[in-house]
């Protein structure tokens, strides 16, 4: 049986996506049917699975969507070799601003990976403590240098970034008071303040 012109139409596949992110952020990805994926995304389960062999790819694919680009920024902004203030404030505007942008994908992936066990999430969980090593290893050695204060330890100064950025899908509204930009700055100058090395 040939798959319906829904299912062969220009953007099947980000439809699918866009379908299946709204429905893990809104009730979870356990309670989450591939039939109601589908319903909301209107195509076939056919449609479904030309593209995605299963529940779970759809949940990995998501999370490629969304980390993947902060995992590329990361590596653009570490490349440029700028110094340590310059780089910590292009990290934290980066992760802020670029969840802010897709902000249904991210509650998806926050909420639903940690619960994971698969091979293939626990290598996407590896991506993302490379990630907190890398912003880690930024802070550990301007540190070292003098050029950051040791008022606190890397994990803990990365942790007051990411304990920002990954609950951001919980209370950023982009009708908010505040802007993303503005939030990505804010953060940024209470980070770096605390960070300020002292004579």
């Amino acid at each position: 049986m040939g798959r319906s012109k829904a299912d062969g139409g220009a953007g099947v596949r980000e439809r699918i996506l866009a379908a299946a992110g709204a429905l893990f952020a809104e009730q979870g990805y356990d309670a989450t049917s591939v039939q109601q994926v589908v319903d909301r995304a209107g195509v076939t389960k056919g449609g479904l699975y030309h593209y995605f062999g299963a529940k779970e790819d759809l949940l990995v694919e998501l999370y490629r969507a969304v980390f993947g680009q902060r995992l590329a920024a990361l590596e653009k902004i570490l490349a440029q070799g700028r110094d340590p203030e310059w780089t910590l404030r292009a990290i934290i505007d980066d992760i802020v601003v670029g969840t802010a942008a897709m902000m249904t994908e991210s509650a998806a992936v926050s909420r639903e990976l940690a619960h994971m066990d698969s091979d293939r999430t626990q290598r996407l969980q590896a991506d993302w403590r490379r990630y907190q090593e890398a912003v880690r290893g930024l802070i550990r050695d301007a540190q070292a240098a003098g050029v950051f204060a040791a008022v606190a330890s890397p994990e803990l100064v990365s942790w007051s970034i990411f304990g920002v950025t990954t609950t951001l899908h919980t209370w950023y509204r982009p009708d908010g008071p505040q802007s993303a930009d503005q939030i990505a700055r804010e953060l940024a100058d209470l980070v770096l303040t605390g960070l300020t090395a002292r004579p």
